[in-house]
């Protein structure tokens, strides 16, 4: 198993999969390559991984399917998800960048630069899973790290990079390890003075109303959904909620909530991926459509505010492919 790693690593991997009865795969700017030729057996995934657990957690995964790790192999770190299939175990590696990319070098745009300076207020990153959304909010925290004096914490499942302080103070928690839940980390988080806050997944009811509470309350919250676009984002958001409580969501959540950055990674024409993003605003136009629930007209808002930065997903395609950033013939948008 190690030696699959290994090559994945060394081939710029995003992901790996271990599963009895298939050939060892990789995942290599969103294509699956086969890593070897050879089915793999229960026993060879079990005794590898069996070695990174311990007692306890082979426990959960007894009691669960399901078991969730972070495992580190010559200084890269990844999260593996250990789970029962049909044949025996199946295993899912996310393999994670050994350093925190720069705003730069991932092109991210100056009015998602700027959300570092907000005092308060929610800031989303959306896509479908493997788009970066991680990636775009540890680039802009460490952008934070660099030059001002603030207190984060990040509340995470598991802890992807790892930070080291620089101006700012950070504190890294992994659910399930340093806290219960989502729920709780945020529950608590509250008495522990931070200036801002990394949600690693909006997942369920009460993590989005503890978020929307933090940015209330004078935080400034970072956190992601798996929506494809922005006003899908805000649909979610509200469809959590029951009817009697949707009102009250509306307006907490048009007051809140700052900018939602959708993305999704395309191929280069070489090697590699680029993220194509729509950036929605919450100025006054889309506070108003937030608030009477018409949520079907925010991407023509978005539209129509190219001149302070909101972008609709076509036009960043569209830039990305005068920029000669993607295939020009391509149409990704179906």
């Amino acid at each position: 198993m190690k030696s699959f790693i290994k090559r994945a690593i060394e081939a710029k991997a995003s992901d790996i999969f271990l599963t009895t009865g298939s050939v060892p795969t990789m995942r290599v700017d969103g294509e699956l390559e086969k890593l070897d030729q050879t089915e793999l057996h229960h026993e060879d995934i079990k005794e590898y991984f069996w070695n990174q657990i311990n007692e306890e957690q082979i426990d959960e995964f007894q009691e669960q399917k399901d078991l969730d790790i972070r495992h580190q192999l010559d200084g890269t770190s990844m999260r593996v998800n250990i789970h029962r299939q049909s044949e025996g175990i199946g295993v899912a590696i996310r393999i994670f960048p050994e350093e925190i990319m720069t705003p730069d070098e991932i092109r991210l745009e100056d009015v998602i630069r700027q959300t570092t300076e907000l005092p308060h207020g929610l800031v989303l990153v959306t896509g479908p899973a493997g788009s970066g959304k991680s990636t775009t909010i540890t680039s802009l925290l460490e952008e934070v790290n660099k030059s001002q004096a603030k207190h984060i914490i990040t509340i995470e499942d598991p802890v992807e990079m790892v930070f080291e302080d620089k101006e700012s103070i950070i504190e890294q928690r992994n659910v399930n390890i340093d806290t219960p839940s989502y729920y709780n980390g945020l529950k608590y988080v509250l008495r522990q003075d931070p200036d801002i806050i990394f949600l690693g997944e909006m997942r369920d009811k009460k993590s989005v109303a503890a978020a929307l509470t933090a940015a209330e309350t004078g935080h400034l919250v970072f956190s992601t959904l798996h929506t494809p676009t922005a006003a899908d984002t805000v649909e979610r958001i509200i469809d959590l909620f029951p009817g009697d409580k949707k009102r009250q969501i509306l307006v907490q959540l048009s007051s809140v909530l700052k900018m939602v950055v959708s993305q999704r990674l395309l191929p280069r024409p070489e090697e590699g991926r680029v993220a194509a993003r729509e950036i929605l605003i919450n100025n006054s136009a889309v506070a108003n459509l937030i608030t009477n629930n018409e949520i079907n007209q925010i991407n023509s808002v978005i539209q129509t505010n190219k001149d302070i930065g909101m972008k609709t997903m076509e036009r960043a395609i569209k830039e990305l492919k005068e920029e000669s950033l993607i295939d020009p013939d391509k149409n990704y948008l179906t």
